[in-house]
Protein backbone atom coordinates (compact mmCIF):
# COMPACT_ATOMS: atom_id res chain seq x y z
CA UNK A 1 0.00 0.00 0.00
CA UNK A 2 0.95 3.65 -1.45
CA UNK A 3 1.70 6.05 1.59
CA UNK A 4 -0.92 8.25 0.52
CA UNK A 5 -3.19 4.67 1.11
CA UNK A 6 -2.12 4.54 4.48
CA UNK A 7 -2.79 8.03 5.57
CA UNK A 8 -6.32 7.65 3.63
CA UNK A 9 -7.31 4.44 5.98
CA UNK A 10 -5.61 6.09 9.15
CA UNK A 11 -7.89 9.33 8.58
CA UNK A 12 -10.76 7.06 7.91
CA UNK A 13 -10.13 5.32 11.79
CA UNK A 14 -9.96 8.97 13.03
CA UNK A 15 -13.48 9.71 11.68
CA UNK A 16 -14.63 6.15 12.89
CA UNK A 17 -13.36 6.90 16.42
CA UNK A 18 -14.60 10.78 16.56
CA UNK A 19 -17.77 9.48 15.42
CA UNK A 20 -17.88 7.11 18.50
CA UNK A 21 -16.47 9.61 21.13
CA UNK A 22 -19.29 12.12 19.55
CA UNK A 23 -22.03 9.82 20.91
CA UNK A 24 -19.94 9.02 24.10
CA UNK A 25 -20.00 13.35 24.56
CA UNK A 26 -23.66 13.41 23.96
CA UNK A 27 -24.75 10.53 26.07
CA UNK A 28 -22.88 12.20 29.17
CA UNK A 29 -23.88 15.85 28.06
CA UNK A 30 -27.84 14.36 28.74
CA UNK A 31 -26.37 12.64 31.80
CA UNK A 32 -25.73 15.75 33.65
CA UNK A 33 -28.92 17.53 32.01
CA UNK A 34 -31.19 14.67 33.91
CA UNK A 35 -28.52 14.62 37.04
CA UNK A 36 -28.91 18.69 37.46
CA UNK A 37 -32.96 17.82 37.87
CA UNK A 38 -32.08 15.13 40.35
CA UNK A 39 -29.98 17.11 42.66
CA UNK A 40 -31.92 19.98 43.04
CA UNK A 41 -34.64 17.67 43.98
CA UNK A 42 -32.43 16.10 46.59
CA UNK A 43 -31.09 19.21 48.02
CA UNK A 44 -34.47 19.96 48.85
CA UNK A 45 -35.08 16.61 50.68
CA UNK A 46 -31.60 16.38 52.74
CA UNK A 47 -32.91 20.31 53.79
CA UNK A 48 -36.16 19.29 54.68
CA UNK A 49 -34.53 16.23 56.78
CA UNK A 50 -32.21 18.68 58.30
CA UNK A 51 -34.95 21.02 59.74
CA UNK A 52 -36.99 18.48 60.86
CA UNK A 53 -33.75 17.09 63.01
CA UNK A 54 -32.98 20.67 63.98
CA UNK A 55 -36.48 21.14 65.36
CA UNK A 56 -36.09 17.59 67.46
CA UNK A 57 -33.05 17.81 69.02
CA UNK A 58 -33.71 20.99 70.48
CA UNK A 59 -36.05 20.05 72.35
CA UNK A 60 -34.01 16.02 73.06
CA UNK A 61 -30.45 17.24 73.20
CA UNK A 62 -29.65 14.13 75.18
CA UNK A 63 -30.57 12.23 71.56
CA UNK A 64 -27.45 14.32 69.95
CA UNK A 65 -25.43 13.37 72.85
CA UNK A 66 -25.54 9.41 72.30
CA UNK A 67 -25.60 9.48 68.51
CA UNK A 68 -22.08 11.02 68.23
CA UNK A 69 -20.91 7.07 69.80
CA UNK A 70 -19.54 5.17 66.97
CA UNK A 71 -18.11 1.68 67.52
CA UNK A 72 -16.09 1.15 64.17
CA UNK A 73 -15.27 3.39 61.43
CA UNK A 74 -16.40 2.93 57.47
CA UNK A 75 -15.15 4.61 54.70
CA UNK A 76 -16.35 4.54 51.39
CA UNK A 77 -14.61 5.68 48.29
CA UNK A 78 -16.84 6.39 45.22
CA UNK A 79 -15.10 5.96 41.89
CA UNK A 80 -16.23 5.58 38.39
CA UNK A 81 -17.52 2.20 36.50
CA UNK A 82 -16.43 3.51 32.99
CA UNK A 83 -13.11 5.28 31.56
CA UNK A 84 -12.45 8.18 29.95
CA UNK A 85 -12.91 10.55 32.69
CA UNK A 86 -9.25 11.72 33.39
CA UNK A 87 -8.00 11.39 36.35
CA UNK A 88 -11.05 11.07 38.13
CA UNK A 89 -10.30 7.85 39.74
CA UNK A 90 -6.84 8.90 40.62
CA UNK A 91 -7.29 12.18 42.41
CA UNK A 92 -9.46 9.95 44.60
CA UNK A 93 -6.61 7.33 45.67
CA UNK A 94 -4.67 10.22 46.31
CA UNK A 95 -6.96 12.10 48.79
CA UNK A 96 -7.33 8.89 50.84
CA UNK A 97 -3.76 8.10 50.81
CA UNK A 98 -3.04 11.98 51.73
CA UNK A 99 -6.13 12.29 54.48
CA UNK A 100 -7.41 8.77 55.76
CA UNK A 101 -5.86 7.44 58.77
CA UNK A 102 -7.99 5.10 60.98
CA UNK A 103 -8.42 5.71 64.13
CA UNK A 104 -6.05 4.18 67.32
CA UNK A 105 -7.71 1.31 68.62
CA UNK A 106 -10.79 1.33 66.06
CA UNK A 107 -9.33 0.02 62.31
CA UNK A 108 -11.10 1.15 59.74
CA UNK A 109 -12.92 -0.77 57.11
CA UNK A 110 -12.98 0.26 53.16
CA UNK A 111 -15.99 0.02 50.89
CA UNK A 112 -14.95 0.76 46.97
CA UNK A 113 -17.53 1.27 44.56
CA UNK A 114 -16.67 1.77 40.83
CA UNK A 115 -14.73 -0.93 38.74
CA UNK A 116 -12.31 2.07 37.53
CA UNK A 117 -10.99 2.95 41.17
CA UNK A 118 -11.03 -0.60 42.82
CA UNK A 119 -8.35 -1.43 40.24
CA UNK A 120 -6.61 1.73 41.08
CA UNK A 121 -6.31 0.70 44.65
CA UNK A 122 -5.34 -3.11 43.96
CA UNK A 123 -4.64 -5.03 46.69
CA UNK A 124 -5.69 -2.80 49.19
CA UNK A 125 -5.59 -4.58 53.09
CA UNK A 126 -8.44 -2.43 54.28
CA UNK A 127 -10.88 -3.03 51.22
CA UNK A 128 -13.61 -5.08 52.74
CA UNK A 129 -15.75 -4.86 50.30
CA UNK A 130 -15.68 -3.94 47.33
CA UNK A 131 -18.71 -3.50 43.43
CA UNK A 132 -19.50 -1.69 40.31
CA UNK A 133 -20.49 1.63 40.63
CA UNK A 134 -23.66 3.48 38.69
CA UNK A 135 -22.71 4.43 35.01
CA UNK A 136 -26.07 6.11 34.95
CA UNK A 137 -28.35 7.74 37.21
CA UNK A 138 -30.98 5.03 37.07
CA UNK A 139 -28.06 2.91 38.23
CA UNK A 140 -27.83 4.19 41.46
CA UNK A 141 -30.65 2.91 43.41
CA UNK A 142 -29.71 -0.45 43.22
CA UNK A 143 -25.83 0.21 43.94
CA UNK A 144 -27.20 1.97 46.88
CA UNK A 145 -29.01 -1.35 48.53
CA UNK A 146 -26.33 -3.15 48.19
CA UNK A 147 -24.04 -0.88 49.47
CA UNK A 148 -26.66 -0.52 52.73
CA UNK A 149 -26.63 -4.99 52.42
CA UNK A 150 -22.77 -4.25 53.15
CA UNK A 151 -22.81 -2.00 55.66
CA UNK A 152 -25.90 -3.84 57.60
CA UNK A 153 -22.84 -6.67 57.60
CA UNK A 154 -20.20 -4.60 58.65
CA UNK A 155 -22.51 -3.28 61.53
CA UNK A 156 -23.03 -7.12 62.37
CA UNK A 157 -19.84 -7.85 62.52
CA UNK A 158 -20.24 -5.52 65.73
CA UNK A 159 -22.49 -6.95 67.42
CA UNK A 160 -25.51 -5.56 65.56
CA UNK A 161 -26.02 -2.96 68.57
CA UNK A 162 -22.63 -0.68 67.46
CA UNK A 163 -23.29 2.93 65.19
CA UNK A 164 -21.00 2.80 62.54
CA UNK A 165 -18.93 6.37 61.62
CA UNK A 166 -18.93 6.25 57.58
CA UNK A 167 -17.21 8.96 55.77
CA UNK A 168 -17.37 9.12 52.26
CA UNK A 169 -14.56 9.81 49.99
CA UNK A 170 -16.54 10.89 46.61
CA UNK A 171 -16.42 13.91 44.01
CA UNK A 172 -18.86 16.56 44.39
CA UNK A 173 -20.42 18.60 41.63
CA UNK A 174 -19.20 22.14 40.84
CA UNK A 175 -16.41 21.43 43.06
CA UNK A 176 -12.48 20.59 42.05
CA UNK A 177 -11.06 18.79 44.40
CA UNK A 178 -12.46 15.20 46.13
CA UNK A 179 -14.38 15.79 49.39
CA UNK A 180 -14.60 13.86 52.61
CA UNK A 181 -18.27 14.14 53.67
CA UNK A 182 -19.13 12.24 57.56
CA UNK A 183 -22.40 10.71 57.26
CA UNK A 184 -22.77 9.04 60.21
CA UNK A 185 -24.05 9.69 63.16
CA UNK A 186 -26.46 11.50 61.46
CA UNK A 187 -27.84 13.82 61.26
CA UNK A 188 -25.28 16.30 62.26
CA UNK A 189 -27.29 19.75 62.92
CA UNK A 190 -25.81 22.72 64.40
CA UNK A 191 -27.05 23.35 68.24
CA UNK A 192 -29.90 25.85 67.80
CA UNK A 193 -32.60 27.75 70.17
CA UNK A 194 -36.60 25.58 69.90
CA UNK A 195 -38.45 27.43 66.89
CA UNK A 196 -41.65 26.33 68.62
CA UNK A 197 -42.42 26.43 72.38
CA UNK A 198 -43.62 23.13 72.97
CA UNK A 199 -41.60 19.70 72.01
CA UNK A 200 -42.91 18.03 68.86
CA UNK A 201 -45.64 15.19 69.95
CA UNK A 202 -44.59 11.71 68.56
CA UNK A 203 -45.96 8.40 68.64
CA UNK A 204 -43.02 6.38 69.72
CA UNK A 205 -39.92 6.49 72.00
CA UNK A 206 -37.53 9.55 70.97
CA UNK A 207 -34.87 7.47 70.28
CA UNK A 208 -36.98 5.51 68.31
CA UNK A 209 -37.62 8.60 66.29
CA UNK A 210 -34.29 9.89 66.31
CA UNK A 211 -32.92 6.14 64.78
CA UNK A 212 -35.51 6.20 61.97
CA UNK A 213 -34.92 9.82 60.91
CA UNK A 214 -31.34 9.08 60.74
CA UNK A 215 -31.88 5.96 58.56
CA UNK A 216 -34.25 8.35 56.47
CA UNK A 217 -31.54 10.78 56.35
CA UNK A 218 -28.45 8.20 55.62
CA UNK A 219 -30.29 6.99 52.87
CA UNK A 220 -31.30 10.98 51.56
CA UNK A 221 -27.49 11.57 51.45
CA UNK A 222 -26.36 8.58 50.07
CA UNK A 223 -28.47 9.63 46.59
CA UNK A 224 -27.26 12.79 46.94
CA UNK A 225 -23.30 11.72 47.27
CA UNK A 226 -23.72 9.35 44.40
CA UNK A 227 -25.61 11.88 42.24
CA UNK A 228 -22.79 14.08 43.32
CA UNK A 229 -19.89 12.37 42.00
CA UNK A 230 -21.86 11.00 38.76
CA UNK A 231 -22.22 14.33 37.90
CA UNK A 232 -18.39 15.33 38.39
CA UNK A 233 -17.37 12.51 36.56
CA UNK A 234 -19.74 12.98 33.58
CA UNK A 235 -18.64 16.77 33.36
CA UNK A 236 -14.83 15.64 33.37
CA UNK A 237 -15.41 13.20 30.77
CA UNK A 238 -17.39 16.19 28.96
CA UNK A 239 -13.74 17.72 29.45
CA UNK A 240 -11.57 14.86 28.63
CA UNK A 241 -13.76 14.04 25.34
CA UNK A 242 -13.94 17.63 24.46
CA UNK A 243 -9.99 17.59 24.88
CA UNK A 244 -9.15 14.51 22.93
CA UNK A 245 -11.52 15.46 20.03
CA UNK A 246 -9.43 18.83 19.70
CA UNK A 247 -6.13 17.18 19.32
CA UNK A 248 -7.72 14.77 16.72
CA UNK A 249 -9.09 16.93 14.54
CA UNK A 250 -5.87 18.56 15.01
CA UNK A 251 -4.14 15.17 14.05
CA UNK A 252 -6.59 14.68 11.42
CA UNK A 253 -5.83 17.62 10.05
CA UNK A 254 -2.26 16.96 10.16
CA UNK A 255 -2.78 13.98 8.15
CA UNK A 256 -4.98 15.81 5.55
CA UNK A 257 -2.41 18.29 4.68
CA UNK A 258 0.38 15.40 4.39
CA UNK A 259 -2.53 13.63 2.06
CA UNK A 260 -2.90 16.57 -0.06
CA UNK A 261 1.02 17.25 -0.72
CA UNK A 262 1.18 13.38 -1.64
CA UNK A 263 -1.76 14.03 -3.79
CA UNK A 264 0.11 17.01 -5.77
CA UNK A 265 3.55 14.97 -5.82
CA UNK A 266 2.10 12.49 -7.63
CA UNK A 267 -0.01 14.58 -9.51
CA UNK A 268 3.01 16.54 -10.53
CA UNK A 269 5.31 13.12 -11.54
CA UNK A 270 2.26 11.88 -13.50
CA UNK A 271 2.84 15.93 -15.52
CA UNK A 272 6.41 15.09 -15.64
CA UNK A 273 6.04 11.48 -17.49
CA UNK A 274 3.41 12.96 -19.36
CA UNK A 275 5.93 15.34 -20.80
CA UNK A 276 8.35 13.39 -20.78
CA UNK A 277 6.70 10.76 -23.34
CA UNK A 278 5.35 13.84 -25.22
CA UNK A 279 9.05 15.08 -26.10
CA UNK A 280 10.17 10.86 -26.92
CA UNK A 281 7.01 11.55 -29.29
CA UNK A 282 7.97 14.24 -30.84
CA UNK A 283 11.75 13.36 -31.27
CA UNK A 284 10.75 9.88 -32.38
CA UNK A 285 8.25 11.64 -35.06
CA UNK A 286 11.13 13.81 -36.34
CA UNK A 287 13.58 11.22 -36.50
CA UNK A 288 11.12 9.10 -38.63
CA UNK A 289 10.26 12.27 -40.82
CA UNK A 290 14.26 12.91 -41.55
CA UNK A 291 15.03 9.41 -42.70
CA UNK A 292 11.88 9.84 -45.00
CA UNK A 293 13.26 12.68 -46.14
CA UNK A 294 16.57 11.08 -46.46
Amino acid sequence: MSKRGQIRRHLGTLNDIGGIMGAMKNISLMETHKLARFLAHQHRVLANIEVAAADFLAHHPEIRHQSTIATAEVVVAIGSQRGFCGDFNQSLVQTMRRHWQPSPGQPASLVVVGRRLAAKLGREPRICASFDGPSIAEEVEMVLERLMDALGELQARQGGSGLLSIAVFAHREGESEVSVRHLLPAPSVAPSAPRFAYPPLLNVAPTNFFTELARHYLWAQMHDVFYGSLMAENRRRLQHMEGAMQRMDEKAGELQRKYNLLRQEEITEEIEVIMLSNDALQRSRRTRTDAMAG
